[in-house]
């Protein structure tokens, strides 16, 4: 993926959410039941896994390729076990997974780029979001705590918003300076 895409795509995520969140009441107080949305979650652990095991699937020799099918069993059985026996929350842990694959993706993107330095405007957002994604996965009921005292009081829906919208902005802008 071009260093063009990896911080574009971002940067139009951001904006997205941004105008949910300064638009219509509505979809900010729904936002708290999507995390026992059976169909979205099941499509989050479909996502993930696929992608999980399509990484495993490519594995080399030095990074236990001779294991392959020994791992590609063993994540297939722990996710179909999960959808089973852990499906509370079980879309946030979901969505941490694919949120660390796409932070590779986005960090190999930008590797060895020196030449653009605002490349790191990117960067950070994807370390942040690393961070946020290894945290959640471990207590992904704070997710919950965290969209409640989110929706609590407009004002912070609204500076979430705006805050949202204008790394978005600075990112696409950043993009297109490339």
């Amino acid at each position: 993926m071009p260093l063009f895409l990896a911080t574009l795509f971002p940067g139009l995520l951001l904006l997205g959410i941004g105008g949910l969140l300064l638009g219509k009441q509505k979809v900010v107080t729904q936002l708290r039941s999507i995390l026992r949305s059976k169909t979205l979650t099941l499509l989050t652990l479909i996502a993930a896994m696929a992608w999980l095991l399509w990484h495993v699937a490519h594995l080399g020799q030095a990074d236990f390729g001779q294991y392959k099918s020994i791992l590609m069993v063993g994540f297939a059985t722990i996710a179909l076990l999960s959808w089973f026996f852990l499906p509370d929350f079980l879309l946030v842990r979901m969505g941490s997974i694919l949120t660390l694959l796409v932070s590779w993706v986005l960090l190999k993107a930008a590797y060895m780029e020196w030449d653009y330095p605002s490349r790191l405007w990117m960067v950070a957002l994807v370390y942040c979001c690393v961070v946020l994604a290894l945290y959640f996965a471990v207590v992904p009921y704070r997710m919950r705590d965290f969209l409640d005292w989110l929706i609590a009081k407009q004002l912070r829906v609204r500076a979430t918003g705006l805050l949202f919208s204008l790394y978005g902005g600075l990112l696409c802008g950043v993009a297109f300076s490339y």
